[in-house]
This record gives C-alpha cells, structure tokens and sequence, in this order.
C-alpha cells in the first residue's frame, strides 16, 4: 500500500520540496541557495522561520523573499521584532545595552515590511496527493523557541511530539542538519539511526514513530560548518522510510566577507554592543557562540554582581580568550583587525 490518499496505487508522482530555515538576515547566503535552487529545480520552496535578524542585511532578505513564490512561516525573530515594535514587549528589553540589536533591526525593517512579517503563518501542513502528510513549523506547535539538538535524547523528543500526528514532521531554530526517526510505546523507547530501515526490536502495540527533519540553517549554521545549508525532501513509499518522505542535505560555499563586513559598515556592531557582536563571531565559526558566553555567565558570575552587561562580556573574554580563537579564524582580520 503506497500513500495515504490513493492505497491500491502502485506508483507516486515525484515530488521535491526544498526546505530552507534561518536565513538571519544574511542575503550573501540567501543569494548562494536561491542559485543551487535554480539548479535543482524543486517544486517548491518553504522557508521556516528566522528569516531576521543577527546579520545586517535584514531588510534586503524580505525584499528577496517577498519578490518569490516561496511559502515563508514565522520563527522567533520575527516575534522578537514584532513584539518590540507592537509594544508587546518586556521593559527590559528598552535597554540599548543588551538589546542594541533588536533596536537597530526595528530601526532598518520598514512598516511595509513589519506588516509584511505580521502576516506570516506560524506553521504548515501539507497533504499532497501521492505523498503523506507533512507538518513544519519553526520550532515545535506552540513554543517557536523550541527545538532538536544532534544529540537530544529519543525519549525527550518523543515525548514533546507526542500529540503530533503527522508521522513526518520538519522543524528549524536550532541550526543544525538534522535527519532521525524516534519511537514511542507504552513499553520502551526506539530511536534508528539510519532512517531508511525500521526501528528494530520487534513489533509493539500502541507505538507512535516520527521521523523528523532539520534543513539546517542558511544564514548562520552552528554545526560547525560555515556553508550555507538547507535540504531537499522527495516523496517515497512509507515502506521504504516511515513517514514517506527522503531527505537530502545540502551544504553551499559562498563568501561570507561581504556579510561580515556589513557588521561594520552597516553600524549595527556598534549599535548592537555584545549580541550583535556574538553573532559576528557565529557567523565567523558556526558555533554556538551566544549560547557559550551565557553558559559561561550563569556558571562564573553571580547574579547582582555590580557588573553591566559589557563589563560581563569582557570578563567573560578575559576568562576564556574566546575572541582570540575567533580573531585567528576571522577572515576579516587582516582588514578591521578584531
């Protein structure tokens, strides 16, 4: 039995969907997977979220994206500056020192474009004919700040995507290429590392699979990889892999000079003080350079220290020399000399 609408069908019509997430404001990446996307001519693209935001070239990525017929959903960003600018915000976030770079960002989004923003979906469900049904969103439903890390455990993941019914499910916000298939059962729980063979173990009743996928991130990938990522999806039979959809990851050089010196030349490095500095160094390593230097404060500094939120950051550096492993791999060094 092959698909879910046509089950004495015995062949599929292909289909290809490209599945772009996390651009971050970053159009040079954009620009490299929109070219790769020529060549492989997808039936589709859909973007997951975070399309701003971190790298400066916010406003000229919606243009892009507005330009396509691309289906485009919201991620936490969008929230971030939707909330900022709609008065929905917490006061703390009136502080230009921790966020100097969602003032600048809401400085540099036009109305149009914040309208543009406002109206975008939060998640997707499709149900083509020849293929199973799929859900995506930016997070997880209901918690768009919510996702799967490379080495989170089957038994946490299954037990957030419990109520989710689609066996299929393509989620974003944690950058990283990502291609597994969970199980849950009253008894015990499964996890195969390589999606193309069931689970093993034998059979079990009442037993929920998901296979879920990551794309990964275009703009800012923190899987230690600075290529611009994303993933290709084609439909198959759910025989061959649960849920009924393959996935193909992509990886594309392009140079990121350009999009690191826009930090500079734009004026948000200086008006975004130490986060906008942190995604600098992300884009400069593809690692988790924000979630390291909070890790760092929350292990080392007490709360109430006395410190400002600068004064953290270089005590922090001081601490670690964090920013000479960044100065050595910076490919802009030699120009601003950071």
């Amino acid at each position: 039995m092959v698909g879910w609408s046509h089950p004495h069908k015995t062949d599929l019509t292909p289909m290809r969907l490209a599945i772009l997430a996390d651009i971050h404001g970053n159009i040079h990446a954009l620009q490299a997977v929109a070219h790769k996307l020529n060549q492989l001519q997808p039936d589709a693209v859909i973007v997951l979220g975070d399309i701003i935001n971190a790298v400066p070239f916010s406003s000229q990525v919606v243009d892009f994206l507005q330009q396509t017929d691309w289906i485009i959903l919201r991620g936490n960003h969008e929230f971030y500056y939707l909330d900022f600018v709609g008065g929905r915000a917490p006061v703390d976030w009136q502080d230009p020192m921790r966020w100097g770079q969602l003032h600048w960002l809401a400085e540099h989004i036009s109305p149009t474009q914040g309208a543009y923003l406002a109206a975008l979906p939060d998640e997707l469900s499709l149900f083509y004919p020849d293929a199973e049904p799929i859900l995506l969103t930016h997070g997880v439903p209901g918690n768009n700040r919510f996702g799967f890390s490379t080495d989170m455990s089957a038994e946490r993941i299954a037990l957030t995507l419990k109520d989710v019914s689609f066996a299929t499910f393509i989620n974003a916000h944690t950058h990283q290429q990502i291609d597994r298939i969970v199980a849950m059962s009253s008894s015990k729980m499964e996890e195969s590392a390589d999606p193309t063979f069931y689970l093993e173990g034998g059979k079990h009743q009442n037993t929920k699979k998901w296979h879920f996928i990551n794309p990964g991130s275009v703009g800012l990938p923190l899987n230690g990889d600075t290529r611009a990522q994303f993933a290709i999806i084609e439909n198959i039979a759910p025989e061959a892999i649960h849920g009924g959809w393959r996935v193909s990851h992509y990886r594309v050089d392009y140079d990121r000079r350009p999009a690191l010196a826009g930090f500079f030349e734009s004026g948000m490095l200086e008006a975004g003080g130490v986060i906008s500095e942190l995604f600098y160094w992300e884009l400069v390593t593809a690692h988790r350079e924000i979630p390291y230097f909070f890790q760092w404060r929350r292990a080392n500094l007490p709360p109430n220290n006395g410190l400002s939120f600068d004064e953290e950051f270089q005590a922090y550096k001081d601490a670690t020399e964090r920013h000479e492993f960044i100065r050595q791999r910076d490919p802009l060094q030699k120009i601003y000399g950071r």
